[in-house]
C-alpha cells in the first residue's frame, strides 16, 4: 500500500514539473548545460526513512549548500567565540556574491554569503595526516551517511572562473580574516563547491542536523547540538540571502540553497528536505526548489511555529489481536480459526501529539503492513494533539487501506477525530475489546464458515451439552423457561443466589466484573454460550447485560433440583457436561490473562 505522504509527493513532482521558468546556472561553463528537467523531492525522516520521488539518485555539485556544513566543522574545531571573532552572523540582506565586510574590521557579515564561507573554510586546518579539505570532505561524507567525491570537471571550471572569490580572500587576509596565503582556502572553497550529491544525500544531511547531530542511518554523531543549534540559526536568517525575510516568514524552515539546483531544509527534530532542479530564479535558488518547499511547508504545516514540538513516532502498541482476544468464549472450531487468521488484524495505538511527524510515522507504519492484513483498529484515545494536516494524512491513509480491499475501525470517544476518520461507515468503537470482537467475527466469516458467527442456535447445538444424547437433551428443554431480553436489561447481578444455567440461543450478554468501585467488562458471550456461576468458570461476582435484544432457555435452579430428584443419570450426565466445559473456559481464561501480562 503506498503511503500517503509518498503519493503526496508523487503528485507535487507532477504538478511542479510544469515550472519552466529560470536557467541553469550562467556562471560557471560547466554547469551551464544542466539538464532543466531534472527534478526530484526528498523527505527524510529523524529515523532514516526516506521518500524520494523524481531524478532522486542524480548526481549535481553542492555548491553553496556546503556553507553551513563547514561552518559547523570550524565551529567544532575552535568553538563559537573563535569563530565568531572572525565571522559575523548577521542578515546581510545582500546576494551571495557580495562582498558584506564590516567595515572597520572586514568581518563577513555571516558564514552563508561568499566571503563568509571562505573565511570558515580557511579556518580548518589539516589534522591527522590528513589536510584541510581532506576533513571538510569526509564531514560532508559523514553527513550524508555515504562517502562523496568531487566533480573535478566543475571544480576547474569553477577555479579558472572565479575571479570575484579569489578578490574576496585577497581582501579577507588584508583584514587578517584569513591569516595566511589566501590561495588555499579559496582553492579548498571551490573544491567544497564541487562536492557531488543527490537529493537524496541532502535530505539525509538536513534529517543529521534535525536529529541534532546524528546521522538517522549510521548513528553517527557527526556534530554536537550546540553546534546544530548555530547552523540552523544561522540558516534560518542568512541561508536564503536577500530573500531570507520573506522566507523565514512565509516558509519558518532553514534552509540553504545552492547555484547547482540543490535546494535543502530542516524542520528541527522532524525531517530533512530537499529538492533538486537546475533552473534558477534571480535569487540564484532553485524555482522548482523554492516552489516546493513553500508548498511542502504550507500544506504539511510545517512553519517551525506550528510543528515546534520533537517528532517522535506516534505508535505506541502495535500487536495482532491474538495478542489480546476479545473475551468472546467460541467453539474449538471458531478458536482454531481465530489462531491460524487472527494475524490479519493488526491493533495500532497511536499516542501523544498527531503532527506531521507523528501521522507520518504512523502512515509510513500502516502502509508497511503486509497485504495479509486484512484489518486495521486504530486506537487514538491517548492521542493528546492533532492538526488538520495530520488528520488529513490519517483520512487519507484509511481510505487507502480501505480501498485496497480492506476495513478499518476506530477506537475512540467521539470528537475531531472520529468526525474526520469515520464517515463512509467506517466503525467506531469505544473500547478496544469491541473492536477486537467485531475484527474476530470479520476474521471467522471470511476464513471459516457462517456457522461459527451463528445468529441462532438451538439447544442440541450447544457445545457445552455435546456429550449428552438427543434423549437427554429433549429432557432438557423440556424443563427449561424461554425468556426474552431487551437492550440494557439487566440478567444476572452482582449477590444473587444461584439461578441457574442460562443458555443464549440468540442475541448478546456481556459479562463484567466489580473491580475498583466500576464493573468490568471481561466478556461478551453469544449464541451456543452458556453462563451461571459454574458455567462462567467460578463465584466470582458477575453482573451480566443483555446486548440487543437476547432469547435464553434456562435450567433454572428449581428445575435443576427437580432433574437431580427424579432423573438422577441425567444429572449426573449434565453435571459432568457443565463442568467440563467450565474447566476448559478457566483454561481458555488462564492464557488470555498471560498474553495480557506479556503485553
Amino acid at each position: 500500500m503506498r503511503s500517503p505522504i509518498e503519493q503526496y509527493l508523487r503528485d507535487l513532482h507532477r504538478e511542479l514539473s510544469g515550472l519552466t521558468e529560470g536557467l541553469p546556472f550562467q556562471g560557471i561553463p560547466a554547469m551551464a548545460s544542466a539538464d532543466p528537467d531534472d527534478f526530484a523531492i526528498c523527505l527524510a525522516t529523524v529515523d532514516g526513512y526516506v521518500y524520494e520521488v523524481g531524478d532522486s539518485q542524480t548526481e549535481f555539485t553542492i555548491q553553496s549548500i556546503s556553507k553551513p556544513f563547514t561552518y559547523g566543522l570550524a565551529l567544532e574545531d575552535h568553538g563559537l567565540d573563535a569563530v565568531d571573532r572572525k565571522i559575523d552572523v548577521e542578515p546581510s540582506g545582500d546576494a551571495f556574491n557580495e562582498i558584506s565586510l564590516a567595515h572597520d574590521t572586514g568581518r563577513p557579515a555571516n558564514p552563508m554569503i561568499n566571503a563568509g564561507a571562505i573565511a570558515a573554510t580557511s579556518l580548518i586546518k589539516g589534522s591527522g595526516g590528513r589536510d584541510g579539505f581532506a576533513r571538510i570532505l569526509d564531514v560532508y561524507s559523514k553527513f550524508a551517511g555515504r562517502p562523496l567525491s568531487v566533480s573535478e570537471h566543475v571544480f576547474a571550471s569553477e577555479s579558472a572562473t572565479g575571479f570575484r572569490n579569489r578578490a574576496l580572500a585577497d581582501l579577507l587576509r588584508s583584514f587578517g580574516i584569513i591569516e595566511d596565503d589566501p590561495d588555499g582556502p579559496v582553492e579548498n572553497y571551490f573544491r567544497q563547491c564541487s562536492v557531488q550529491v543527490t537529493a537524496r544525500d541532502l535530505a539525509l544531511m538536513g534529517a543529521t542536523l534535525a536529529n541534532g547531530g546524528q546521522q538517522p542511518v549510521t548513528g553517527q554523531q557527526v556534530v554536537g547540538l550546540e553546534t546544530v543549534q548555530r547552523m540552523l540559526s544561522v540558516m534560518l536568517t542568512c541561508g536564503m540571502y536577500d530573500d531570507a525575510g520573506a522566507w523565514t516568514s512565509a516558509v519558518g524552515l532553514p534552509a540553504k540553497s545552492g547555484v547547482g539546483g540543490g535546494l535543502m531544509a530542516v524542520l528541527p527534530g522532524q525531517l530533512g528536505i530537499s529538492v533538486y532542479s537546475p533552473p534558477l530564479d534571480q535569487h540564484g535558488s532553485s524555482v522548482r526548489g523554492i516552489a516546493a518547499v513553500r508548498r511542502l511547508a504550507a500544506e504539511m504545516g510545517l512553519h517551525f511555529v506550528q510543528a515546534a514540538r520533537i517528532g517522535r513516532s506516534a505508535i505506541r502498541e502495535h500487536y495482532p489481536i491474538t495478542d489480546s482476544p476479545s473475551g468472546v468464549r467460541r467453539n474449538q472450531e471458531a478458536t482454531d480459526v481465530l489462531t491460524e487468521h487472527g494475524h490479519r488484524a493488526q491493533l495500532v495505538e497511536l499516542h501523544g501529539d498527531l503532527l506531521f511527524a507523528g501521522a507520518e510515522s504512523a502512515s509510513r507504519h500502516v502502509s508497511s503492513m503486509p497485504d495479509e492484513v486484512e484489518i486495521l483498529l486504530l486506537d487514538v484515545r491517548k492521542v493528546d494533539e492533532v492538526n488538520d494536516v495530520a488528520l488529513r494524512l490519517m483520512d487519507e491513509l484509511c481510505d487507502g487501506f480501505e480501498e485496497s480491499g480492506r476495513r478499518v475501525a476506530v477506537i475512540d470517544s467521539p470528537g475531531r477525530i472520529s468526525e474526520v476518520l469515520c464517515t463512509d461507515g467506517t466503525p467506531l468503537f469505544s473500547g478496544s475489546t469491541e473492536a477486537i470482537e467485531w475484527a474476530e467475527e470479520l476474521l471467522l466469516r471470511k476464513h471459516g464458515c457462517s456457522s461459527l458467527v451463528p445468529e441462532t442456535v438451538a439447544l442440541p447445538d450447544f457445545v457445552a451439552l455435546a456429550p449428552l444424547t438427543d434423549e437427554q437433551i429433549a429432557d432438557l428443554d423440556a424443563a427449561m423457561e424461554r425468556r426474552v431480553y431487551e437492550d440494557g436489561d439487566l440478567i444476572r447481578r452482582s449477590g444473587q443466589k444461584f439461578g441457574g444455567i442460562y443458555f443464549i440461543t440468540s442475541g448478546h450478554v456481556a459479562a463484567s466484573t466489580a473491580h475498583g468501585g466500576h464493573h468490568v467488562r471481561h466478556a461478551t458471550l453469544g449464541p451456543g454460550m452458556t453462563f451461571g456461576e459454574i458455567a462462567l468458570g467460578g463465584g466470582a461476582p458477575v453482573r451480566v447485560r443483555a446486548e440487543g435484544q437476547v432469547n435464553l432457555l434456562v435450567l433454572t435452579a428449581d428445575a435443576i433440583e427437580k432433574i437431580e430428584r427424579d432423573n438422577t443419570a441425567l444429572a449426573l450426565a449434565l453435571w459432568k457436561a457443565v463442568a467440563t466445559d467450565a474447566y476448559t473456559r478457566v483454561e481458555q481464561n488462564l492464557q488470555e490473562v498471560a498474553v495480557r501480562v506479556r503485553i
